[in-house]
Formats: structure tokens, C-alpha cells, sequence
């Protein structure tokens, strides 16, 4: 018998989220998953390693009590506006389970082009959706939302396009769907890149909820970390999601790295500044090659090479070292996602480029 006879339903037709090669070895240029490029800073570093200690053999606080005061302190807002979780991806698998309405209900909104994370949630919760094409720039047209929901979400910037939709657009947006009692989650995985964010405006907007991740500007993917500040009954929402499944989601080494990031803020604002000029850099050579390259606010380029398929340009890529994100999708299969690397890897990156579309 095989072993998928003991599966039920959803586990048969679920289509997981499938996630960006993760090499074994060190001999690739690492572009494909939006990491950051420099390390977390030494005070970070520091604060981890002096948790471990005897304490580790006691649960972590579930409450996350340390880091609530922290990011309320650092974003001027209050502790009961903040949830803490075990990367963003989880806590936006509670949002999804909190906030949107299952089975016959109006279906949730978003971006036909975005992060494909969401209609895996949305199989998963058995939420109806329904994906609203991007214009043919690739931009967000906050009007096309402005339509009877469930609600929306989006990232800003979103990805993996990189393209920022304005505050005032999601604001304005945030106003309608709060007049139809809908939740509007703006996705800011990539805000410290570029843009604002809405979190100054969460006391106005009770239906406003900000998703952050310190995988990107914090540099600290591989501790899995991620947050949402909101008004405090849908701060509420996420404990009871999250105390349905597990009380203990944030370990106390992840906690604390969290609290100092948040604390050092000096230091990650000027890395993540680096990367912003890299990417303004290594776009403006991109199209002197005469590749197509979205404007982005990201840490990562959507482009496109001239006279080369996608799958053919990032076959070639990879070939020669480098790993990046291609997507088979309709409207963007020649194009591919490239995060932004040091100086070094980014100049390595482009004198490939020029080889292969030669």
C-alpha cells in the first residue's frame, strides 16, 4: 500500500509553496531567495550567543513580552499592537485563518502576479479567491480592489516584481474596505528598501494590518522571525490562531536576536542603504545591456534579457554559478528575479550577463 493511501483529502490536492534552491555546497552566487548580503550586525550576534544558556532549557515566553515592548518602543505604537512568530510565513498562514472566511463567502483579493504563498493559504483554509490581474506595466491598480471581498492582501513592494504601490493608494484603499468591514494586510517584507510604511497609520485604520519579516533588512532568515503590528483586536485574532496550534511558536534565541536587531538599528539602516545603491546600480548597467528591468523598491530586480527565454537565460545563469528565481507563469515566464548580492557578486553577476546575451 502506498503511503499516500493514508493521506486525507487535503493533503492529496493541496499544492504546497515551493520554496528557492538552496545549494548544498558553496560553489554558487547565491541571487534566488532574497537573502541579504551582509551579515546581522556584531550586537545582534552578541545577544545570541549570550542566550545560550541555561535558560534554553525552559520555555520561551509566549507572549513574546521583550520584543513587543521593543518594536512598540521602536515604531511608536503599543505592545498589544504587536504579534510576534516564527517567520512571517507562519504568521501570515494565521492571518489567513483568522481574518477571511471560508467555504461560500466573498472571495479574498489579490495580485494575479505576487507571492505565491497566498493561494496556497487560501487551498489550505478553503478561502475563496480570486487574483486581480496587475496592469500591463506590472503595477497595482488599488481601483480594481475597490470591488464587494473578503478582503485583500498584497506585498508593497510587491513581489516579485519589486514595484511599490504609494501609501496614499493604500490608504485610500485600507479607507473602502474598512467601510465594508474587510481587513487590508500589506505585505512590507521589502519596505525598508524603499517606501513607506503603513504602520504610522494603524491608530487611523483599525482595519490595517503591517506584516514585516527580519529574514530580509534584519539579515536573519535562517533564525526565522517575522511580526504584525495592528489594532489590538486583530492582534487578538493571531493569539487565538496561534494558541490553537502552539503557544511556544518563537524560541527564546530568536526572540532575543529579534530585540537586538530592533535595537540597532543604526547599523541595518546603512547595510540596507548599500543594498538599495547596489540595486540602482546594477539596474542602470542592465539597461545599458538592453535588458528590460522593472522599477524596483525592493532588495531584488525583475528583469528580462534581450533575445533569450527565461528558462533559457536562468539555465545559462546557473550554469555558469549563479542561482536565481525563474517563474513559469503566464505574463512573466521570461523573466527572472534576481536579489541583490555584495558589490563583488553583483559585478560578477553582470560581466555574465554580458557574456551570455552575446
Amino acid at each position: 500500500m502506498n503511503e499516500n493511501n493514508y493521506w486525507n483529502k487535503l493533503a492529496k490536492t493541496i499544492t504546497p509553496y515551493t520554496a528557492g534552491e538552496q545549494p548544498k555546497d558553496g560553489k554558487f552566487i547565491k541571487l534566488n531567495t532574497n537573502e541579504n548580503p551582509y551579515p546581522p550586525s556584531p550586537k545582534t550576534l552578541e545577544a545570541i550567543v549570550n542566550a545560550v544558556n541555561d535558560k534554553l532549557r525552559l520555555y520561551p515566553d509566549p507572549a513574546c513580552t521583550e520584543f513587543r515592548e521593543a518594536a512598540a518602543l521602536h515604531y511608536g505604537v503599543k505592545p498589544e499592537q504587536v504579534f510576534a512568530g516564527n517567520g512571517s510565513d507562519e504568521i501570515l498562514a494565521f492571518a489567513f485563518g483568522a481574518f477571511f472566511e471560508t467555504a461560500s463567502a466573498e472571495p479574498v483579493l489579490f495580485p494575479d502576479i505576487s507571492y505565491s504563498f497566498y493561494p496556497v493559504y487560501t487551498n489550505l483554509w478553503n478561502i475563496p479567491y480570486k487574483a486581480i490581474p496587475l496592469r500591463d506595466d506590472f503595477s497595482i491598480n488599488v481601483n480594481d480592489y475597490k470591488i464587494n471581498s473578503g478582503g485583500v492582501i498584497f506585498p508593497n513592494p510587491n513581489a516579485p516584481t519589486g514595484m511599490l504601490l504609494s501609501l496614499d493608494d493604500v490608504l485610500q484603499l485600507a479607507e473602502f474596505l474598512e467601510k465594508q468591514g474587510r481587513v487590508l494586510i500589506v505585505d512590507e517584507a521589502y519596505i525598508a528598501f524603499g517606501g513607506k510604511s503603513i504602520i504610522p497609520y494603524i491608530g487611523k485604520y483599525q482595519n490595517l494590518l503591517a506584516m514585516h519579516t527580519m529574514s530580509k533588512d534584519a539579515s536573519l532568515a535562517g533564525l526565522r522571525f517575522g511580526f504584525a503590528i495592528g489594532n489590538e483586536n486583530l492582534i487578538e485574532g493571531f493569539c487565538r490562531l496561534r494558541d490553537s496550534f502552539n503557544s511556544y511558536t518563537v524560541d527564546r534565541l530568536a526572540l532575543t536576536g529579534a530585540v537586538a536587531a530592533l535595537e540597532d538599528s543604526t547599523y541595518y539602516d546603512e547595510i540596507n542603504r548599500r543594498v538599495a545603491d547596489t540595486r540602482e546600480r546594477v539596474t542602470k548597467k542592465l539597461h545599458l545591456l538592453g535588458f528590460a528591468v522593472l522599477p524596483s523598491a525592493a532588495n531584488f530586480i525583475f528583469i528580462k534579457a534581450p533575445g533569450i527565454s527565461g528558462a533559457d537565460f536562468f539555465a545559462s545563469l546557473r550554469e555558469k554559478g549563479i542561482l536565481v528565481r525563474h517563474f513559469n507563469k503566464d505574463r512573466i515566464n521570461d523573466f527572472v528575479r534576481v536579489s541583490m548580492g555584495n558589490d563583488e557578486q553583483m559585478d560578477i553577476f553582470l560581466e555574465i550577463c554580458r557574456k551570455i546575451i552575446k
